[in-house]
């Protein structure tokens, strides 16, 4: 198996907006969460998706095409995919984008310890395990506040469960057939796979819809359009190239901006532990991408 690179500059720049760009994510299926129940509004963003990803594959003369050794593992991920998406959703539903996003970026800590099993050149280091230790102290912490009333527990869980999926999704992509896949086919795959499942299973978590107004609408058009659409497609390419536990270390990035855009947005009550937890967090992100 090809060894991936180490994170460089122009890698970086690309991860801090991606990790930008999912942080206000958040928000925007928070919003949109007024609208449309959340299992529903994950199968509608996973439909939306999947036609963004087919135009843009047109647009560029890409084929539809995948090897058949690897067809099975991609309908494993997208299988994962509607799973991760579906514990996601509910937990925002549940709990505030803040803590919500502190928990679910924790997968680049399951991730590493994975990789350091199973992956060549993926070893954890010294300082890379001192940064995990930070980067988890910072979000042990900021689960802790429950000081301001806005906690759910269910949340929490749900948000911890959906960061195992991410990460069991990053594992197939490189231990797989998978790995031969295009990365937009990946991309092409797990929407595919988990549109007609989520909505399919919508009904079962009760309505679908909550009096949805054109902001609601317009949300789920950026999510399908700006975040999975497009900038899904730049983050497998980019997990093409770079080392997985480096990728995965900056989506660190995005709890820092979505407890920003929790606290501007959406007048978040952001407590001291959390701004705590944060700092620890950046300082991991420091001492995992050490070469």
């Amino acid at each position: 198996m090809e060894e991936k690179r180490a994170i460089d500059t122009v890698g970086a720049a690309a991860l801090t907006g991606f990790a930008l760009l999912l942080a206000f994510n958040q928000v925007v299926i928070k919003i949109s969460g007024d609208g449309f129940a959340p299992v529903f509004q994950a199968g509608l963003r996973s439909a939306g998706a999947a036609m963004v990803v087919l135009i843009w594959m047109r647009a560029r003369g890409i084929a539809v095409t995948a090897p058949r050794a690897a067809i099975p593992w991609a309908v494993a991920s997208g299988l994962v995919f509607a799973f991760e998406f579906t514990c996601l959703y509910i937990a925002l539903d549940h709990t505030t984008v803040a803590r919500a996003s502190i928990i679910f970026y924790s997968m680049p800590v399951w991730l590493g310890l994975a990789a350091h099993m199973w992956l060549p050149g993926e070893r954890i280091t010294g300082p890379r395990a001192v940064g995990m230790a930070l980067s988890m102290a910072g979000v042990a912490l900021a689960m802790a506040d429950r000081s301001n009333g806005q906690a759910s527990l269910l949340g929490d869980l749900l948000a911890l469960v959906a960061a195992f999926g991410w990460a069991g999704i990053i594992l197939l992509m490189r231990m797989t057939p998978l790995a031969t896949m295009a990365p937009v086919m990946q991309l092409l795959f797990q929407v595919v796979v988990s549109a007609p499942l989520l909505l399919a299973v919508a009904p079962l978590f009760g309505e679908l819809s909550r009096d949805p107004q054109p902001i609601h609408s317009a949300g789920l058009a950026f999510q399908a359009v700006c975040v999975v659409g497009l900038g899904y497609i730049v983050w497998f390419h980019l997990m093409s190239i770079y080392r997985a536990s480096g990728v995965a270390s900056f989506s660190f990035l995005s709890p820092v901006f979505a407890v920003v855009f929790g606290w501007m947005i959406l007048g978040e009550h952001i407590g001291p532990p959390v701004w705590i937890a944060l700092a620890l967090v950046a300082a991991g992100i420091v001492l995992i991408n050490r070469k």
